[in-house]
């Protein structure tokens, strides 16, 4: 399973947040901590909502209407898929749903399709074919499982689409295309997002600063793929990869120019747009991008000895998993930044929108220590991470708005309720129109309980949100691929 991921509010006082129990199932599951998994899912056709929960024994669906009804539920034996990872799921075009359970190598998947009203299920053996390297990413999109890959010693991906007991492959040829860094120097794809692995964007979510701080972005839209890619410190290079032809479209988006070198920077691809952002220790640069034409719609230019006008929380700075503190000035938030690398993250919320500008860094430190005869030994490594960051808002014409005490998001709630109930596990989120649904595992009752999330408070009780960034872990989204 992937990382947790840090973000949070801190909150002044108390605060009762707008979630709701939707329902409890009693589920004795065997070895959860371990054996456990469990995935939230939208049929997006009909709308009704799946929850899949599983150990080493057996496997539990849950149908709900989309009216959050409990509607059918199926205990299967697992013995189709035992010693395996649940990876993915699709609906079928008869609505029933299929799991997709991958070995410990990830070079084989076997399907198993259930059948909840007639409570019997089938599977199928997937191997995958010579050619195939490595998983980079796994996303379900339009009810289809789909699974992107690097091949073997050619430059090119391999998109893997599971539907309906089918698969389908198309393959992206990235070998006719040049790559060069801010100093002219030519690196391979398959070297490019081997040492900066590609990270999937969630362009319904909101993504973390320690997550849009990667190299190398994708972005799911309908029937296509964007690459964004900002190894060059001059440009951003994009790659729009149609799904369906298999045709790459490449575009390069001129980052802002600074007075000084730049050191770092980065991009997030957003509703048609580019958003950029440069620094160095001496200016914070800012630009939003046309995607289509390349044009610049906005841009920012700030120096240290500015007073950033549009923050809508204070610069803070967070190591590892410590409460986070502020930073007194632009001019010493610059300095943190140059050293980082460079992220924005960009989240809907009504006609506005949220945005984080920060950076982040992850680095592993070993340890050593001397023996009784002074003797140098290894005793084991720990990773560390930086992050800095502050808040802004926009408009609907990109235009910053100025509003400090913004209400809490549903999934700013979500994140709180989670880091105040440490006892729940195996929690997964599904992202609906208007709100987030919740499904965890509580292991004192024994229950599988859903939660509804909206934005704002609830009337039951006072509070007084600060919407800052703090020590909070978001929770596991299902992307249980890690980049090779």
């Amino acid at each position: 399973m992937k990382k947790l991921l840090l973000i949070s509010l801190l909150l002044s006082k108390s605060v009762l947040i707008g979630q709701t129990v939707l329902n409890s199932f009693p589920l004795n599951l065997n070895n959860p901590s371990d054996e456990g998994q469990i995935i939230n899912a939208e049929d997006v056709k009909t709308h009704d909502i799946y929850v899949f929960a599983s150990d080493d024994k057996k496997t539990t669906i849950l149908k709900y209407n989309k009216s959050l009804f409990l509607t059918t539920q199926f205990t299967d034996s697992i013995k189709f898929a035992s010693n395996r990872n649940l990876i993915g799921y699709s609906i079928g075009e008869d609505k029933n749903p299929l799991l997709y359970w991958a070995s410990a190598n990830l070079r084989n998947i076997r399907i198993v399709k259930y059948f909840p009203e007639m409570k019997t299920s089938r599977s199928l053996n997937f191997d995958f074919p010579d050619n195939h390297e490595y998983i980079i990413t796994s996303f379900q999109k339009d009810n289809a499982f789909y699974l992107l890959a690097k091949e073997r010693a050619q430059q090119h991906l391999l998109l893997y689409k599971f539907d309906n007991g089918n698969c389908e492959i198309k393959m992206f040829d990235f070998s006719s295309f040049v790559f060069q860094n801010g100093g002219g120097k030519s690196l391979s794809f398959s070297s490019l997002i081997r040492y900066y692995p590609i990270q999937k964007m969630d362009l319904n979510d909101f993504n973390p600063i320690d997550k849009t701080a990667a190299i190398n972005k994708m972005y799911v839209l309908d029937g296509h793929i964007i690459l964004t890619l900002d190894y060059n410190s001059k440009k951003t290079h994009v790659f729009d990869l149609n799904i369906e032809t298999s045709d790459i479209k490449e575009k390069f988006f001129n980052l802002p120019v600074s007075q000084k070198p730049i050191q770092t920077a980065n991009s997030f691809y957003y509703d048609k747009k580019l958003f950029q952002i440069a620094a160095n220790k001496d200016e914070f640069l800012f630009d939003i991008k046309d995607f289509d034409s390349g044009n610049s719609i906005k841009n920012t230019t700030l120096t240290k000895n500015d007073t950033i006008q549009f923050k809508n929380s204070p610069f803070l700075v967070q190591t590892d998993n410590s409460r986070p503190q502020e930073i007194k000035n632009t001019a010493k938030f610059l300095k943190n930044l140059a050293n980082l690398s460079a992220g924005i993250s960009i989240t809907k919320n009504g006609e506005n929108s949220f945005i984080t500008f920060g950076g982040y860094i992850e680095y592993v430190n070993t340890d050593y220590l001397y023996n009784s005869d002074e003797i140098l030994n290894f005793s084991g490594m720990r990773t560390q991470s930086k992050m800095v960051y502050f808040d802004s808002m926009l408009n609907k014409n990109l235009d910053f708005v100025k509003n400090e005490k913004p209400d809490p998001l549903a999934i700013d709630n979500l994140y709180f309720f989670l880091n105040t109930n440490n006892t729940i596990i195996l929690q997964n989120t599904l992202r609906l129109k208007d709100f987030y649904i919740l499904s965890y595992y509580d292991p004192a009752l024994k229950q599988l309980v859903m939660r509804k999330f909206t934005d704002g408070f609830t009337n039951e009780g006072p509070g007084n949100p600060i919407m800052n960034k703090s020590v909070f872990s978001k929770p596991a989204s299902f992307d249980p691929i890690k980049s090779h």
